[in-house]
């Protein structure tokens, strides 16, 4: 590589090309690396699959949760038989009832989920808030008050979220999206237990 200075007339250097050179080369590897480093980030946050609540569910217990037992039709919402003990009354005795309560209490899941990126709607069950009211840890359910009828979704429709950042709820009757990282991890709570939790990138209101 040819290299060139520039001299004033008594011969002293006053410009070094080869080193201007050097500093530009190092100039161009830096910014590339921004560059790159900012591609990626904005690619891991808009890469998302949408997915179905039901696409959670393992093919099995999908097909006996969508064909209930008859009786569970003629329940009330929070009547004295809106609970889960109603229905384990009547599985020793009815083989589809009893099939339908292992179904709502099962923790089987779908392990090709497992790390990816998702996108999906749901209500947030608030379980823990900080000092400002912002909600830290929640269940992501699949409808409104899924957690206090009958019957309650089964583990593999819970989402459980730890946000330090945390969401500000202004009603329970709210829908979110909420987009980050699914993994397959249990969490028990007085309110439910939970097959899935998600590592959470974005949450806001949703819209068709």
């Amino acid at each position: 590589m040819l290299c060139y200075n520039i001299t004033d007339l008594s011969g002293k250097t006053i410009c070094d090309l080869d080193k201007m050179n050097s500093r530009c080369v190092l100039c161009s590897i830096i910014l590339v690396l921004v560059v790159l480093i900012f591609s990626l980030t904005v690619r891991a946050q808009v890469e998302h699959t949408d997915i179905e609540w039901t696409e959670l569910i393992p093919a099995e217990d999908l097909a006996v949760l969508l064909n209930p037992p008859d009786f569970l039709f003629d329940i009330e919402d929070q009547s004295e038989n809106d609970n889960m003990e109603s229905l384990k009354e009547v599985s020793p005795t009815d083989a589809a009832a009893k099939r339908y309560q292992q179904a709502l209490e099962s923790t089987r899941v779908v392990e090709t989920f497992d790390g990816n990126s998702i996108r999906l709607p749901g209500f947030i069950v608030p379980l823990e808030t900080d000092e400002k009211q912002r909600v830290t840890q929640f269940f992501i359910v699949p409808y409104f008050g899924a957690c206090l009828h009958m019957p309650p979704p089964p583990p593999n429709q819970i989402i459980f979220v730890k946000s330090s950042a945390g969401i500000e709820v202004t009603s329970l009757y709210d829908a979110f999206w909420f987009q980050g990282i699914l993994s397959i991890d249990t969490t028990d709570s007085l309110l439910g237990k939970s097959a899935y939790s998600l590592q959470l990138n974005k949450a806001y209101l949703y819209e068709d």
